[in-house]
């Protein structure tokens, strides 16, 4: 088994050269997409960059307290994206959205290295913070996809649940078939993408581990092992999510007090 090949900074901007192939479709389509690639491609390459430097400085400190910090600070951008790119306001949901996280990373992560991976220290940044990124990252588009779905029902079938209240149901009761079909959507994809791991695709983590010289056996056993605490931390922080937001969204009275931008 080959160690990992290191790329060279020349090779991978010729490799980048390749990104004048979407910029001249966007020209020929007329896609006016142009500037939004550039400033996505200028961004990326320099959010990672900066994100490389200071995660060598990370694993070389190892601090319990400064890897929490850290991870502090993904919840919380973690949390206000989610809220700005459902649409929704900031204020009133931004803590409810933050409760879902917390409540669905801490058992994951706890029990992923209580029970598994075990690494030493068991704060190790070197396993805390890609983890708890990768757990994260992932749970972010089903948050979405969820909240999204739960405040469009309110206003596509307002109706049907203004009846349910009138009749004397309760809140919980009249938004159950909204939450049903929020979470029946957030969880499709990576349902979908379970399903064809291995036959359609080789998810990237393993891809990464055999790149860099894991045996293939390896790279399959954390693959299954991050795909499960994926799963499950996004089924936990989504039905959370959704529970916490609908406190801070209907009144005693039953009136939805917050709509989509």
């Amino acid at each position: 088994m080959q160690s990992s090949y290191d790329i060279s900074w020349w090779s991978l901007s010729a490799f980048s050269l390749l990104l004048f192939i979407p910029l001249a479709i966007n020209k020929v389509y007329r896609l006016e997409l142009g500037r939004e690639m550039l400033v996505s491609v200028v961004r990326m390459a320099i959010q990672l960059i900066l994100v490389g430097i200071y995660l060598e400085l990370l694993f070389s400190i190892d601090s319990l307290w400064i890897n929490l910090a850290w991870i502090a600070v993904m919840l919380g951008v973690g949390a206000s994206t989610i809220v700005g790119k459902a649409k929704l306001p900031h204020k009133p949901l931004f803590f409810p959205v933050l409760g879902g996280l917390v409540f669905g990373l801490a058992p994951v992560l706890v029990l992923l290295f209580w029970m598994v991976v075990q690494p030493e220290p068991i704060h190790s940044a070197q396993y805390v913070i890609p983890l708890a990124g990768m757990l994260l990252g992932n749970s972010l588009s089903g948050n979405i996809v969820a909240l999204q779905n739960l405040y469009s029902a309110f206003e596509d079938r307002r109706e049907e649940y203004e009846v349910a209240i009138a009749l004397g149901a309760p809140a919980e009761y009249a938004t159950l078939p909204f939450v049903r079909m929020a979470m029946q959507k957030a969880f499709a994809p990576i349902l979908a993408s379970m399903a064809a791991s291995g036959l359609v695709t080789l998810p990237g983590m393993m891809t990464g581990q055999i790149l860099g010289g894991a045996s293939p056996i390896l790279a399959i056993k954390y693959q299954i092992l991050i795909l499960i605490a994926i799963f499950v931390m996004m089924t936990i922080s989504v039905t959370l999510t959704l529970k916490f937001s609908l406190r801070r969204s209907i009144n005693t009275q039953g009136r939805v007090l917050i709509k989509l931008k």
